[in-house]
């Protein structure tokens, strides 16, 4: 099983942040990435919606062979992961949003969170959320708009620009030191951000630490792929291939794919 891929999904192009983490830690793995697209954004839909869908995409993934998945999508962890490793005999890794070294390192004891409204509302957020902000004021924020905007290639927009500077406004104006982002879409607006907020905000991601677990668990099961043979790398979109193209600035083939 360890030459076997890692399969990856997320409610659109914006897993890809995390499939670029794994890439960069594990290069000899073989991955099968899906973007929902078709159905993103997953942050307004129903709990029982995005079960539907997480159940939907896992049970291509094994179909086409892989040996863990890694939920490359806030929502689809904080609202159906616990399903899904009740569900199926595989190893799951989960995303949540890098709460605790933002509450653990912030000087100003005043921390940004942007985020879906469908990781805000859930229950594994606010838990974690209540865990690690005792005596720290949490600024939450709702990206709405942003998730249809990346997913239509308007990542450089007027409108996204405008989007931003809107969101950011309040977490400025409470002194935030760290922003921290829940949704794999959100690390692509980087630069933006960074012309946006003062220097010594500091922006974290999940992307690096989903990495480093993915490993450790590929290890613990035995299930590194430890042969010299080139890693297939597969990706695939259920509704505009050409945007996760643009994503993965051409250096790799999107299919289209019916799901």
């Amino acid at each position: 099983m360890n030459v076997q891929p890692i399969g990856i999904f997320d409610s659109g192009v914006g897993g890809t942040s995390i499939w670029q983490e794994l890439h960069l830690r594990l290069p000899n793995e073989s991955t099968i990435y899906l973007a929902d697209s078709k159905h993103a954004p997953y942050g307004t839909k129903s709990k029982n919606e995005i079960i539907d869908l997480s159940i939907k995409n896992t049970q291509l993934l094994i179909q086409k062979g892989c040996k863990i998945i890694v939920v490359a999508c806030n929502t689809a962890t904080t609202n159906a992961i616990k399903t899904l490793r009740n569900s199926f005999d595989i190893p799951f890794i989960g995303i949540e949003p890098a709460i605790k070294p933002a509450a653990l390192n912030t000087q100003t004891k005043a921390i940004g969170i942007l985020a879906t409204k469908g990781t805000l509302s859930s229950e594994l957020f606010h838990q974690t959320t209540d865990l690690y902000s005792n005596g720290i004021q949490v600024i939450e924020q709702e990206g709405e708009g942003i998730v249809p905007l990346i997913e239509s290639g308007q990542l450089d927009s007027d409108e996204m620009k405008a989007l931003l500077n809107t969101y950011m406004q309040p977490m400025i104006d409470a002194n935030i030191d760290y922003l921290v982002l829940g949704c794999t879409h959100y690390p692509y607006l980087i630069p933006q951000l960074l012309d946006i907020l003062p220097k010594h905000i500091k922006i974290i991601d999940s992307g690096a630490a989903v990495a480093k677990q993915t490993q450790m668990i590929l290890e613990q099961h035995k299930l590194l792929n430890t042969g010299l043979q080139k890693p297939e790398l597969k990706f695939y979109s259920n509704a505009s291939p050409e945007v996760m193209a643009s994503l993965l600035e051409g250096k790799y083939q999107v299919e289209k794919l019916d799901f």
